[in-house]
């Protein structure tokens, strides 16, 4: 249940997000920032506070109508279509990415797609997949170009995004111009410490694969 009695900050809304960034901030703090500016009755962030209260839950404010917003006092229609417009935006940017970078269903079928997306690459490519609980891809990020059998050895890049996606899984790949698909040693090593780094975050690390030639190597499979 959300308050309507107002506990102001040392700091308003947007200075608090400035400062902390936007994960430290209330739902209230956050929609009082959306809204700008409150009533004679209340601040933005009153109002806000009220909007969530008389809607109990995030879920039913996302389904709110235009009509059903403008019910509340202080919300006109200008402040409603604006509302609904932030849903809308929020709902397609969650739908947009998951239908740009699709789901990983098996290291196979992943593999081979991406040796036939990466096979041009004339440099190595380090890149890392971060996935919902689904194994939804959240987010794919190039991590790394270099020079051939340069690899990096440090996971902190890695598992920064990782943590910043709120991701569940992690997998990483990464080609060899060359064609073969024989791990390195720094390969390994990269695959131990990548492998130990999400254990310690709690983050489930899918894969190591290598690509190449048209084929690629799991590390997973390999250790089946």
């Amino acid at each position: 249940m959300y308050e309507v009695r107002e506990n102001p900050y040392p700091m308003l809304p947007r200075e608090r997000l400035a400062l902390l960034g936007e994960e430290q901030l209330s739902d209230v703090e956050l929609l009082a920032i959306l809204l700008r500016t409150g009533t004679r009755k209340h601040s933005a962030t009153g109002l806000a506070a009220q909007i969530l209260q008389h809607f109990q839950t995030l879920e039913n404010f996302r389904r709110a109508s235009l009509l059903e917003l403008q019910e509340i006092p202080g919300i006109g229609q200008t402040k409603a279509i604006e509302i609904r417009a932030m849903i809308e935006l929020g709902k397609r940017i969650q739908t947009t990415e998951r239908k740009r970078y699709g789901r990983v269903l098996g290291s196979q079928e992943f593999g081979l797609s991406l040796a036939d997306e990466m096979q041009n690459f004339e440099q190595e490519h380090l890149v890392a997949f971060y996935l919902d609980a689904q194994n939804r891809i959240i987010e794919k990020r190039t991590i790394f170009i270099g020079a051939v059998n340069h690899a990096p050895a440090n996971p902190r890049e890695i598992l920064y995004h990782a943590v910043k996606n709120l991701a569940v899984g992690l997998l990483v790949a990464h080609n060899h111009p060359s064609g073969s698909l024989t791990p390195s040693q720094a390969d390994r090593i990269f695959t131990e410490k990548i492998k130990g780094a999400c254990e310690n975050l709690g983050v489930n690390f899918i894969d190591h694969l290598i690509v190449g030639a048209g084929k690629y190597f799991s590390f997973r499979e390999q250790a089946h």
